[in-house]
């Protein structure tokens, strides 16, 4: 097939390499805008344009797509259908009829669970023990166009959000490659809109720590949200990221946020409903990732301190 590609992060990038791959005529790809990044605000290149420089392929990096003239170029490629993987903006409807086979999208969720821009962080975030992987037919709506295929697949129990996005990337540009290679002879299914849930974008404030809520669920955030907002506390005036911590039971009355394990190996916090969580990977302001262990012998906290939101330490609440 004739393709224009649309995407730009890491996991659109193993779709791009398997199209390529099978010997598809990919006319363009669109990716969002070079962006500074890291120490330096150094430029750096999404790993989709990466794989089509590589490649020698066309690449477009548009400020807007909702003009004449973003239309007309794009219209212009004169492709068979455009293929879209995260590309981060949504199309407006000349894009998405530009082509005679129109524009097929994969979403890393089970459609119609998890529309929207987070659904892997989303699904581990509320505790789910399955996803998967669906190919659709775009339309106008927010991941609401006719279902293609789809491939589920188990969450591990203690898998985090980057490494569910790895094995979903590869699902999914399987998943691609099945579409378009049947694309004439799949029937398309319509969404059952009422059993729809939503993956909104992540902000900032989603990372911050609950010590109110049960422990299994506070995991299942620090599990879903990586690397962004990642979940967090504060020790005293500083922040203290959580990278991986197991939930546990506490038999002891203790008021939520309160170290009540602190020593060699073990950093537990009491949460709501006589639950705890045992810290196992952190990270405090102005340090490195460490483990617990290196942690407590370099940071020397105390047990029975209370961690908790910045603004209510500093006011004494």
């Amino acid at each position: 097939m004739t393709i224009v590609f649309m995407g730009t992060p890491a996991a659109a990038a193993v779709s791009l390499k398997m199209l390529i791959d099978e010997g598809h005529e990919i006319a363009a790809v669109y990716t969002q805008p070079d962006r500074p990044s890291g120490r330096g605000n150094r430029v750096s290149f999404s790993p989709v344009k990466e794989v089509a420089l590589a490649a020698g392929l066309t690449v477009h990096q548009p400020l807007k797509v909702k003009t004449e003239d973003a239309a007309e170029l794009f219209r212009s490629h004169a492709a068979e259908i455009a293929v879209v993987v995260a590309y981060g903006r949504i199309l407006p409807e000349a894009f998405l009829n530009a082509y005679p086979l129109g524009a097929v999208n994969v979403h890393f969720s089970l459609l119609p669970k998890y529309r929207g821009a987070a659904p892997v962080n989303w699904a581990i975030a509320n505790g789910e023990t399955e996803t998967g992987v669906t190919t659709m037919r775009m339309d106008q709506g927010l991941d609401t166009g006719a279902i293609l295929l789809q491939s589920p697949t188990a969450i591990g129990a203690e898998e985090n959000s980057i490494e569910l996005m790895d094995r979903l990337a590869g699902l999914g540009a399987e998943l691609l490659s099945q579409t378009l290679s049947g694309f004439n002879t799949i029937v398309p299914r319509k969404q059952d809109d009422a059993a729809a849930t939503f993956a909104p974008m992540l902000s900032k404030a989603d990372g911050m720590i609950d010590w109110l809520s049960p422990a299994q669920q506070i995991v299942n955030r620090v599990r879903g949200f990586q690397p962004f907002p990642s979940s967090f506390t504060f020790i005293g005036d500083k922040r203290l990221t959580v990278w991986a911590a197991r939930p546990g039971h506490r038999d002891e009355a203790a008021v939520p946020g309160t170290v009540i394990e602190c020593a060699g190996d073990r950093f537990s916090v009491a949460c709501g409903e006589r639950s705890m969580i045992e810290i196992i990977e952190l990270q405090i302001e102005g340090k490195r990732r460490m483990n617990t262990r290196d942690f407590i012998n370099g940071v020397k906290p105390e047990k029975g301190i209370i961690l908790g939101d910045r603004a209510l330490v500093k006011d004494g609440r």
